[in-house]
């Protein structure tokens, strides 16, 4: 096992099965063109290998899958049918739900349990304004029918100043009505924003902010969550709970589990740090060869966490996952 000097170990696997979106979410990408997959991306054979790796050479417990929109991969049926026999602690996948109710079956053939949706707005305008593309009402049935198909849904929302502050409070409702837990992400200095502080500054809503609308509506009470969670919890005594991923206002640095596998071969250890490790090549490689240089790799990796807190981070989110 890999442990750091604060104890910190690698339990989380996030893997990006592509690059490719059918969003161009606005604080994502600054253009609005939305990703297309990398021409040198790994097949899902290789990824599959590389999870099983990674498993065993770092201690992996849970895995979830996302993109750019994992939906949109052929590779996602393989990918699935190769680490369901892994006996991980838990499977998930982040969606933006616009390709959900088609690919359902899927989700449930394999055992998926639980997903993310990531969801901004209730109002059709200003869910076009911030996607730029996709259909509201087509990522809500998804929903639905998922929720109606057994699966666990987390909604995660991104709170933008002057673009859905107003739909805080909808979108609890929603959430609170259906059983749904509503996850509030504060902007994270990603990519363009890394470099553009004044957009970041303009947009940024604090935990405290946020609590605030809160409060107008509801009264609420911190509850537990694991040590590692990246998510203050909250509950609504009677009605059901939220989050808050206050990277900004409540660094989670010191318990940070996550490791993340791009669709390109690369490792990163960490959001806010530029270096990555290039593992694509190892995949192909047998076993008793591949997981002692993978080790040494996964050292480097765990050594790029940041000691307290979050600083931001050149890398485009699309390309790693959230």
């Amino acid at each position: 096992m890999i442990v750091d000097r604060q104890g910190r170990r690698f339990r989380n696997l996030r893997v990006s099965l592509t690059s490719a979106c059918n969003y161009a979410c606005t604080y994502c990408v600054p253009d609005g063109k939305r990703l297309v997959a990398a021409q040198d991306e790994l097949s899902a054979e290789a990824m599959a290998r590389g999870v099983a790796y990674l498993v065993e050479a770092a201690g992996i417990e849970r895995l979830r899958i996302t993109g750019g929109e994992p939906l949109v991969s052929p590779k996602l049926e393989a990918l699935l049918d190769a680490v369901k026999p892994l006996n991980l602690q838990d499977i998930s996948l982040t969606t933006n739900g616009q390709l959900l109710a088609r690919k359902l079956p899927v989700l449930v053939a394999a055992g998926i349990q639980r997903i993310n949706v990531s969801l901004d707005t209730l109002d059709p305008d200003a869910f076009r304004g911030i996607a730029r593309g996709g259909d509201l009402a087509t990522v809500l049935d998804g929903i639905e029918q998922a929720a109606a198909a057994g699966l666990r849904i987390k909604v995660n929302m991104v709170p933008l100043r002057g673009q859905n502050l107003d739909q805080v409070l909808p979108l609890l409702d929603y959430c609170l009505m259906r059983g749904y837990e509503l996850r509030f992400i504060e902007l994270m200095r990603m990519g363009h924003l890394a470099r553009d502080g004044q957009t970041f500054s303009q947009q940024f809503i604090s935990l405290e902010q946020l609590l605030a609308v809160i409060g107008e509506r509801y009264a609420y009470q911190q509850a537990e969550a694991p040590v590692d969670a990246t998510a203050l919890r909250y509950e609504i005594p009677r009605q059901g709970y939220f989050g808050v991923i206050a990277n900004e206002s409540v660094p989670f640095c010191r318990t940070c589990s996550r490791l993340r596998l791009s669709s390109t071969g690369w490792l990163h250890g960490c959001l806010s740090s530029s270096n990555r490790h290039r593992v694509g090549e190892l995949f192909d490689q047998p076993r008793h060869q591949a997981l002692p240089a993978l080790q040494r790799l996964l050292v480097r990796a765990l050594a790029d966490k940041q000691e307290v807190a979050f600083s931001g981070g050149a890398t485009v989110m699309k390309v790693i996952g959230g």
